[in-house]
């Protein structure tokens, strides 16, 4: 039986950026399995923010940063502060996520995660704005206008709130998020952002508990 691992993110998700190396290695830890055809990495988007073009309260801002300096501190994880001094924020993350499904259907989901994320996190670029999504496509390969196209169906068509909707049926609510499907059964797998090892000894464990 072909379990499923449910990999529940958001491109703007600052906990997603400080996890990114861990959840790199898990997925190196787990290869034999995935080669094997075991085990399948199914990527789910979260949507954290809708649609929005009004700024980011300072409030909020101020919290936002913060939460950066937290994770920096706790995982070591890279940031440029100067997002927040010269750009204009907006609580908005729907975008971004549309751009992860376009990417998907060129087998390049996780390359435009990743390209959003470096535009953010390191580059200090907002992937609130259409602009800097379209240059993350072109980035990985995409056609700029064929992106644009594609990103106005899937709005239209309100193909991300579909996405969403699943990942909240399925009681994935916090980003990231891992859960195990084997069958029609469905487990939480709890995230360490330090080591992949706890992680990975609890998928094998139902794993091997499926095939006894």
């Amino acid at each position: 039986m072909t379990a499923t691992l449910i990999y529940c993110y958001d491109p703007m998700c600052s906990w997603c950026w400080g996890f990114r190396p861990t959840w790199t290695a898990l997925q190196k830890a787990l290869a034999k399995r995935i080669d094997r055809e075991d085990l399948t990495i199914q990527p789910m988007l979260g949507g954290l923010a809708p649609d929005s073009d009004v700024p980011m309260p300072m409030e909020m801002r101020q919290k936002l940063e913060a939460t950066w300096q937290r994770i920096a501190s706790e995982l070591g994880t890279e940031f440029n502060y100067d997002f927040w001094r010269h750009t204009e924020p907006r609580r908005s993350t729907y975008p971004a996520n549309r751009a992860c499904l376009v990417a998907r259907d060129e087998n390049l989901e996780m390359e435009m995660y990743h390209a959003i994320q470096k535009a953010y996190y390191l580059e200090a670029k907002n992937p609130s704005d259409l602009d800097v999504l379209a240059d993350c496509a072109e980035h990985i390969g995409l056609s700029r206008a064929g992106f644009l196209k594609s990103m106005d169906y899937i709005k239209q068509h309100g193909l991300v709130e579909e996405e969403i909707e699943n990942a909240r049926h399925l009681g994935l609510n916090s980003f990231p998020s891992l859960a195990l499907l084997i069958g029609e059964k469905l487990i939480n797998i709890p995230i360490n952002y330090q080591d992949h090892k706890p992680m990975q000894a609890q998928i094998e464990h139902y794993l091997k508990e499926a095939d006894a």
